[in-house]
């Protein structure tokens, strides 16, 4: 393959009396066409020894030359479709008689060599139809003028080609291992670990690589271009040039030209005009996933969805050519997630349920009667939970619980319900839950809907403490209960080392305080007072207040914390 300035000469200027020998490729020119890559973009000859990409239009093909300027010369060409399958095919034609026998002296304008060269009928050399990665390989080429036609009948898509006359010594693909299989070596509900053989190019010929891991619901991919174009957010990742233009817009700049009549400077990012270039519709993100991940040769793939098949794939990158080549790909399903035993509540009986960190529980209550309303009494012995009742199916409740809620719900005859409890990202959760259709029989005591403890900072003493609490229209025992704490003793201390759910019996008896019954009829006084004696001067008390149910279950009001007063 000739370098590309005999080519442009060859394409540009008048045809000589007898051809000159090609040199073979200059390595410093070669070295410069690699930089600049943009010299070649949408150009019709293809650089020897670097890799090029374009864009095809839909039923509208394309051709690129090169020539081969010595027999037996070794030969490849490598098409790598991106997102589409190509039709394409390699042949070798002869050059025109002007350019190998005597001629006139005379020039012939470009379009007419051109023409010439494609009118003439050549000789098929290797054709393919489809989405994989080909390459067409020869040991010994004749020379000639090679024609590569590309075509793609399904929509309009990118492309990458390279070629060489020299791939003993290019290598620029990375080579695969005897086995090139991707494994799957452990799976679990969230997670897949892979594993594959390392590719020689870097364990024999030392050369820099990278592996990246593809990860998504669709299909294996067969190129890391065909990765790329899926990632990009719409089906253009480079604007593609009118059909029928040598240049697009952007090559024109490359040049030194205006890239449009008016003869106005565009700058190169600026988003070129609709009547430059068809217009680019936009698609959705697909669910894809690529990491890159060095030169490890294992890896784990983790916040995965239990249940769900995926397909991976892996790639090895050269690191300085940016060349790649796929393994051959996998697909696994995540295990499903563990089914969780139901927990069956009864009718007015209190159910302690422990939820992992993150972690959820089932419950399920199935009234045997037909029933009007059910009243869910949660009490959170740690931190918040969510909640969430589906009756028969239908969502009617959700919402975060920290301490003691009660929710009352419209019933239906014959309803079923189900209750997710799910824990929270700080640690393990337990809590207390009650179910009934009659409120009037519940285990749990009645409670107000707020259960402070209020100090009165004016009554306080340097031996007593004074604070009050509201109750209930139901006649319920209350028990309040004092510890001496240290003076920076606070609220989130209490938080962490207390247990809500825990009732009296857990207190020691030097501990208590007294205990009462306590009611009213009209909500507005159900308030008690007592004045806690027997304290030392500038010492702080913990105090607890615990309601204790027909049943014998407590609950326990929010703590307070009072200190007396030093000198009186």
């Amino acid at each position: 393959m000739v370098p590309l300035h005999w080519c442009l000469l060859w394409l540009l200027l008048p045809l000589s009396s007898r051809t000159q020998k090609l040199p073979t490729r200059d390595e410093e020119l070669f070295q410069m066409q690699i930089r600049d890559k943009a010299f070649f973009h949408d150009s019709s000859v293809i650089p020897d020894g670097a890799e090029i990409s374009s864009y095809l239009f839909r039923d509208t093909p394309k051709r690129y030359f090169f020539m081969v300027e010595e027999d037996n010369t070794p030969l490849s060409v490598t098409v790598t479709p991106c997102d589409a399958p190509l039709e394409w095919k390699l042949g070798l034609q002869e050059l025109p008689e002007e350019a190998s026998g005597e001629g006139s002296g005379d020039t012939e304008p470009l379009e007419q060599q051109k023409q010439q060269i494609i009118n003439e009928e050549g000789t098929e050399l290797f054709s393919y139809k489809g989405n994989d990665v080909e390459c067409f390989i020869s040991s010994s080429s004749p020379s000639g003028l090679y024609q590569l036609e590309l075509l793609s009948t399904e929509k309009d898509t990118h492309f990458k080609v390279y070629a060489t006359t020299t791939p003993e010594s290019d290598q620029p693909y990375p080579e695969l291992p005897y086995d090139p299989r991707v494994d799957v070596t452990s799976l679990g509900r969230t997670t897949v670990t892979l594993a594959w053989k390392p590719s020689p190019t870097a364990s024999l010929l030392k050369q820099p690589i990278q592996y990246c891991v593809v990860i998504n619901k669709e299909h294996n991919f067969k190129s890391l271009c065909a990765v790329e174009a899926k990632l990009s957010a719409d089906d253009a990742f480079m604007m593609a040039p009118k059909p029928g233009l040598d240049f697009s817009p952007f090559d024109f700049a490359h040049f030194g030209f205006p890239s449009d009549n008016s003869g106005k400077e565009r700058s190169f990012l600026t988003k070129p005009s609709p009547k430059l270039g068809r217009h680019v519709y936009s698609r959705p993100k697909v669910d894809i996933q690529k990491i890159c991940i060095g030169n490890k040769n294992i890896f784990t793939v983790s916040d995965l969805k239990p249940d769900t098949q995926y397909y991976f794939d892996v790639f090895v990158a050269n690191s300085n050519s940016n060349m790649s080549t796929a393994y051959v790909g996998t697909f696994a399903r995540t295990k499903e997630e563990a089914k969780q035993k139901t927990v069956e509540l009864k009718d007015g009986k209190v159910t302690d349920v422990f939820v992992k960190r993150k972690g959820a529980k089932f419950l399920r209550f199935a009234p045997v009667s037909s029933h009007q309303k059910v009243t869910f009494f949660i009490h959170s012995c740690l931190d918040a939970v969510q909640i969430q009742v589906r009756r028969d199916g239908k969502l009617i409740l959700s919402q975060n619980v920290e301490g003691i809620r009660q929710f009352q719900l419209r019933g239906k005859p014959k309803a079923k319900y189900l209750i997710r409890l799910k824990g929270n990202k700080k640690g393990a959760s337990m809590l207390k839950i009650l179910a009934t259709t009659r409120p009037g029989k519940q285990s749990f005591p009645s409670l107000p809907e707020d259960t402070r403890i209020k100090a009165f900072d004016k009554l306080r003493t340097c031996s007593s403490a004074t604070v009050a609490w509201l109750g209930t229209q139901e006649r319920n025992k209350f028990c309040i209960y004092k510890k001496e704490v240290d003076e920076n003793y606070n609220e989130d201390q209490k938080r962490r080392e207390q247990n809500q759910c825990l009732g009296p019996d857990i207190r020691k008896k030097s501990e208590k305080v007294l205990c009462k019954y306590f009611h009213s009829q009209n909500l507005q006084k159900a308030v008690t007072t007592e004045t806690i004696k027997g304290l030392q001067p500038g010492k702080s008390y913990l105090l607890d207040v615990y309601v204790i149910g027909p049943g014998g279950h407590s609950v326990k009001y929010q703590s307070k914390v009072v200190k007396t007063r030093k000198f009186c």
